[in-house]
């Protein structure tokens, strides 16, 4: 029996595999923590991202039931008002100086269609002056986009401009 299976044997050469292996180790790990460069974006562009969950309006309206209705329901079924559960689709546009750099329908998920949509979508653009529209329709309801804004901007390189949406407040830009 051999003194490395006893656990008696020369612990300093022991000790000294152990920080060789460790040291190795962390050594890979340095180099490809610090030494490939990656450039996501280039010297002359800039990003923009959108990125926002939003459930779009109810398809209809909620309906005020009668007093008939109310009777036929169980008594813990009993409210005063239906609404429907399922979400109308999210429609979004993104233009940059007139040029459409996105664009896309987006159905609600769930079983029952009911939903928020999460929308991530990034665009690598040229750095500079420029007037960026974004519209989005959440209503089958209304006609047109209800929701909108226009903005002039300035990238700078490498910069990564932030479009986020609010309910209350609408898009907004960081």
């Amino acid at each position: 029996m051999s003194c490395w299976s006893k656990g008696v044997g020369n612990k300093p050469l022991r000790y000294l595999l152990q920080a060789f292996n460790y040291t190795i180790f962390m050594t890979v790990v340095w180099y490809f923590a610090t030494s490939p460069s990656v450039r996501v974006i280039g010297e002359d562009e800039a990003m923009i991202t959108v990125a926002f969950a939003h459930a779009g309006e109810t398809r209809e309206a909620c309906r005020v039931l009668s007093q008939e209705e109310l009777m036929k329901l169980p008594p813990n079924m009993r409210k005063l008002d239906d609404c429907p559960r399922e979400r109308s689709p999210i429609v979004i546009e993104a233009t940059l100086d007139g040029k459409t750099i996105y664009s896309k329908t987006y159905l609600p998920p769930g079983i029952f269609n009911d939903g928020s949509v999460n929308l991530y979508y990034n665009s690598k653009v040229p750095v500079g002056k420029h007037v960026l529209e974004i519209k989005m329709d959440d209503s089958v309801r209304k006609q047109g986009f209800n929701h909108q804004l226009t903005q002039d901007i300035e990238l700078k390189p490498a910069q990564i401009l932030l479009i986020e949406f609010e309910p209350l407040k609408g898009f907004i830009v960081r």
